[in-house]
């Protein structure tokens, strides 16, 4: 005797309904973005820009802490150009989590010009030897400012993490293909910027970073990026860089 069939779950109708009023909450689609922001704040990064960047000349609008946040976020969800800020300017789920509205796409532009100086520049160019074409010049106030902004951070990190006794700094300069008219061509030929990064390998941390001109080989200065935040650094650490520079190792530096 044939048995009879049981009924497909297809068959069987939707468990919820539609409903064509529109909902009360605000809803977001970043859900995760208060994790990084969390850990921003925790870390007392706010405070530390507070501190030690300081571009703007009134009271009124985004202030620096603000701005570098906005940036964390942008990063953290996958942005990709200033453009991007309009998406989450867009979500208002975002500005009700966060406490404040990310900047515009303008404001944010105008925000990282501020840490440009053609003075540095200009001193940069006019330093250089005869026979020597490419320059890194002086960061600016506000930069550097940055820059000791994240090294507070890795201090923060180092003394929460204190178990984790070995730093492995992985440092190497990355092509980053670019149309601006300012860019200069690399050795592979395209216009572009080489930054050079230096990461805390075992705990996957920018130590230091240095932005440079597309034509700046990575061979050039090298361990002015390095050695930075390494008297910070109360640990073992070997320093994995590119080229001809020979990785070394040393303690307690």
């Amino acid at each position: 005797m044939i048995q009879p069939r049981k009924p497909s779950p297809a068959e069987s109708p939707l468990l919820f309904e539609i409903d064509d009023e529109p909902l009360q909450e605000t809803l977001t689609a970043w859900g995760g973005v208060p994790l990084a922001v969390q850990a921003f704040r925790s870390l007392n990064v706010p405070a530390s820009v507070r501190q030690h960047v300081r571009i703007k000349q009134r009271e009124r609008g985004y202030d620096e802490a603000t701005m570098v946040e906005s940036f964390v976020v942008l990063n953290a969800v996958g942005g990709e150009c200033l453009d991007d800020f309009q998406h989450l300017r867009d979500d208002a789920g975002l500005e009700e989590m966060l406490g404040h509205e990310v900047p515009s796409p303008e404001l944010a532009r105008q925000f990282l010009n501020r840490f440009h100086s053609e003075e540095k520049l200009e001193q940069a160019r006019e330093g250089r030897k005869p026979e020597q074409i490419a320059f890194i010049p002086e960061e600016a106030d506000a930069l550097s400012g940055l820059g000791e902004v994240n090294r507070e951070l890795v201090r923060e990190l180092g003394r929460r993490c204190a178990e984790q006794r070995i730093a492995t700094v992985d440092q190497d300069a990355t092509i980053i293909e670019s149309h601006k008219r300012e860019a200069l061509r690399t050795y592979e030929g395209e216009r572009g910027y080489q930054p050079m990064l230096a990461v805390w390998a075992e705990m996957d941390a920018i130590l230091a970073d240095e932005f440079r001109d597309g034509n700046v080989p990575a061979t050039m200065s090298p361990l002015t990026v390095a050695q930075g935040p390494l008297p910070h650094c109360r640990r073992r650490w070997t320093l994995s860089t590119i080229g001809a520079i020979r990785p070394a190792t040393r303690r307690n530096c």
